[in-house]
């Protein structure tokens, strides 16, 4: 395959927002193999490693445990930091994704420079980052690569279920002296208690109160400088969708666009107040950002859902903006379904039941944020289909789910008044 044809820089922002990013369209196999040759070589000599979400929250949670660790800081210079986002990322990527997805980290199809460098100094504390959908071969890679006697954190995800994680688990625990899992997604208590069992100390926050920094906060046992309190405050305002400091989005746009190793360097130098160099960069990249948000929500469509109004649409775009969006125009809850098959799910106060929606479409999250990808893709032309009709399929499958959800919940209502 000719690399123009996968290489969506140069399409109009019409086309471009249609279509996912190049790295959908790499063999996993390759990528695998790369990831591979990162983690070893970022867990030669690591006294401990982090297996963490790469989103604003996952790193913040990285930069606290370096600290904690006294790792070396390899501060990136303005000129070096430029040069390596250009060469890790040949065109401008337009989405900024929050642990509340399901996907977490950026999925194939929407990274247009999946296959990054290794770090350029080795650290005390490794950073290995995955998503829900991967852990396991995270978990795996740590327990083949690292040294006997790893500390090991996993941060910032959940596993919908034991048994996807329970092998290399058991794994990783012969390799590592201890395991740490800090989390505020939500667990259920089969699972957790089971990661409990297995020797693991679980702390999971409430997701309504905390984010994944938080936990890691207050649950190591570290004198933090009040700048790592300000950086978990400041990624909570995000990850939790407050947005009262504006300077959340700009964590959660650097930590998307940047290179996670260089984020968790910046802000362990600079905490929430990005330098000036980084803030012009954030700017570049939100003109472009702005536009694709624009094309999504003027697909959005509003649907009557047994009481309810939701929001679908479809695009590659930033989905918290275009949830926002579509929440203005009156909807309860909102579904930017994306070019790579995933979808995320945002609610508000009058629909809490993000979660349970994405639970029936092979996904996860929070009550009022939550992501998924339908299990319906079985070959290269249902993925051709899924581009052609703007997520057609998708779209019917996720509002399905919602119907299930209210209906139980409906079912459940009356019992209770039934019993009372």
């Amino acid at each position: 395959m000719y690399d123009e044809l996968i290489e969506s820089g140069d399409l109009p922002l019409a086309r471009k927002s249609v279509l996912p990013g190049t790295g959908f369209f790499l063999p996993d196999t390759l990528e695998e193999d790369l990831e591979d040759q990162q983690t070893e070589a970022a867990l030669e000599g690591a006294e401990a490693a982090v297996i963490a979400d790469p989103d604003a929250d996952g790193l913040a949670c990285v930069a606290l445990i370096r600290e904690a660790y006294g790792d070396v800081q390899n501060i990136p210079e303005p000129d070096e930091a430029e040069e390596s986002d250009a060469d890790a990322q040949s065109e401008p990527v337009a989405d900024a994704t929050d642990d509340a997805d399901a996907e977490n980290v950026l999925p194939a199809g929407e990274a247009d420079a999946p296959l990054e460098e290794p770090e350029p100094t080795p650290h005390t504390v490794a950073l290995v980052p995955a998503s829900p959908h991967d852990v396991e071969d995270a978990l795996a890679r740590v327990a083949e690569y690292g040294d006997e006697g790893i500390d090991l954190f996993v941060c910032d995800l959940a596993p919908d279920r034991y048994e996807y994680v329970a092998d290399e688990l058991a794994a990783a625990l012969e390799t590592a002296d201890r395991i740490a899992w800090y989390d505020h997604h939500q667990w259920g208590d089969d699972v957790a208690a089971a990661v409990r069992e297995a020797g693991v100390d679980l702390v999971v926050g409430d997701s309504d109160e905390e984010c994944s920094a938080d936990v890691v906060y207050r649950s190591l046992e570290y004198d933090f400088d009040p700048l790592y309190e300000e950086l978990a405050a400041v990624t909570r305002d995000h990850d939790l969708w407050l947005r009262e400091d504006p300077r959340s989005d700009d964590l959660a746009d650097y930590a998307y666009w940047t290179d996670p190793a260089e984020y968790v360097e910046v802000v362990r130098e600079y905490g929430v107040d990005l330098p000036d160099w980084v803030t012009e960069y954030i700017a570049e990249r939100r003109v472009e950002k702005e536009a694709l948000i624009e094309q999504a929500v003027g697909r959005a469509e509003l649907r009557e859902i047994g009481g309810y109004t939701v929001g679908i649409t479809y695009g590659r775009c930033s989905q918290n903006e275009v949830a926002e969006a579509m929440r203005e125009q009156g909807a309860d809850a909102s579904v930017i379904v994306k070019p790579a098959g995933s979808a995320s799910i945002r609610g508000t106060d009058e629909f809490d039941r993000c979660h349970e929606v994405a639970g029936k479409v092979n996904g996860g999250g929070h009550p009022k944020a939550a992501g998924c990808k339908p299990d319906i893709y079985d070959d290269m032309l249902d993925y051709a289909n899924h581009w052609t009709t703007r997520g057609a399929v998708t779209k019917r499958v996720i509002l399905d789910a919602f119907r299930d959800v209210v209906e139980e919940a409906d079912e459940d209502a009356e019992s209770d008044a039934g019993d009372n």
